[in-house]
């Protein structure tokens, strides 16, 4: 096998999509700043006791791990920022009250998310702790959406769901030793390996488990799932939650799916997708999942979202560039044109030799007319 061969998965950014994930993450950190969202870089590497708290099974087995030489400890590469953000929110900051932050970095995971993903991507996110209302709920929500438009998507689909209702169903006492068959089966709305797996169970348990696997579409779905699920009290409150968020929603189009199980074990009430109709799948999840760090000494509320920007940034092809070349010639005058463009956000090259090949992204020049330095645009052949 070459040696500059790449593991499966893996791959280099080059120029192109190199300035167009640079130029998102810019975008949207200044986005979340703007909101009051301050950045955090946590390390690519720690112990695994710290990364896989309260992560669940899912991101366990995603996580690249080795032993720490100086310690003897098991190490992990980081699969997903959450928890590290949660741990400085709850033990690093220690602040009381709400505290806004936000992360851009790189993932490492030991399986593609899907056969056409990347083993390496590159997240950035914005996580809201300290506020268990439904206010940060819908600010997150609309900071999400937000993001999108700023990476050009001019049409945000957002499909809601809520860990709550499956949760409210499967309280009954005897769907503990069916529920993993339960949930593998609501995941892909296999009805049939669902009625199997719920027989056991009392009647309208499994009716209302059937329920969900067709209460997803429009917003009506809410109102369906009134008439059509039990009326506990976990249920109900969560339907009255999406139904809150639904009104003040910034999406385009807002959907619901209440057997949407996404990360099930990790979010604790709403969650939510928002996709483009350019690509195949999710380009942002995000939701609640209060209490992540309690593990870490300090039990918060907290919701958020991640995206990951390479997805992103093969939306709208190449980051913008353009180029001025600048003559090798040795001229006070260039010297002082040259900086004065660059101050204005210009790129320009500066050719080394007078017959130096043309510089990729170049389609324009500094000529020297009438005894000053003047951009050009190049003839193109």
């Amino acid at each position: 096998m070459a040696s500059w061969l790449l593991p499966e998965g893996i791959s280099d950014v080059l120029p192109a999509e190199a300035r167009r994930v640079e130029e998102l993450r810019r975008a949207l950190l200044d986005l979340y700043r703007g909101f009051g969202y301050e950045l955090v870089l946590p390390p690519l590497i720690e112990y695994v006791d710290s990364l896989l708290t309260g992560t669940g099974r899912d991101l366990d087995l995603r996580t690249f791990k080795l032993v720490d030489q100086l310690s003897g400890r098991q190490l992990g590469l980081r699969a997903d920022i959450t928890p590290q953000v949660a741990r400085i929110d709850a033990h690093i900051l220690n602040r009381a009250g709400v505290v806004r932050l936000c992360y851009a970095a790189s993932v490492l995971h030991t399986r593609p998310a899907h056969p056409l993903a990347t083993r390496e991507p590159m997240q950035v996110g914005a996580e809201l702790y300290g506020h268990a209302g439904l206010g940060a709920d819908a600010e997150v929500q609309a900071l999400a959406v937000l993001s999108l438009r700023r990476a050009d998507v001019t049409k945000v689909f957002v499909d809601l769901g809520h860990t709550g209702i499956v949760r409210a169903i499967l309280a009954e006492p005897r769907a503990a030793e069916v529920s993993e068959t339960i949930l593998q089966a609501l995941a892909v709305k296999d009805v049939p390996s669902l009625r199997a797996a719920a027989a056991s169970l009392p009647a309208a348990t499994t009716e209302a488990l059937l329920a969900l696997t067709e209460l997803h579409g429009g917003v009506g779905v809410i109102e369906e799932a009134r008439k059509r699920l039990p009326r506990s009290p976990g249920a109900l409150r969560a339907l009255d939650d999406l139904a809150w968020l639904v009104e003040r929603s910034t999406a385009d189009e807002v959907s619901v799916d209440l057997s949407d199980l996404h990360g099930y074990r990790y979010y604790t009430g709403v969650n939510f997708a928002a996709y483009d109709a350019r690509a195949s799948g999710a380009l942002l999840r995000g939701g609640r999942y209060d209490d992540i760090g309690r593990a870490f000494g300090r039990a918060r509320p907290a919701t958020g979202f991640s995206i990951d920007l390479r997805d992103l940034a093969r939306l709208n092809g190449t980051g913008r560039f353009a180029a001025i070349r600048a003559p090798a010639a040795s001229d006070a005058t260039l010297e002082a044109a040259i900086d004065e463009l660059r101050g204005r956000g210009e790129i320009v090259v500066r050719a080394l030799e007078a017959d130096e090949p043309r510089a990729e992204g170049v389609d324009r020049e500094l000529r020297l007319v009438g005894g000053r330095w003047q951009v050009m645009t190049i003839e193109q052949k």
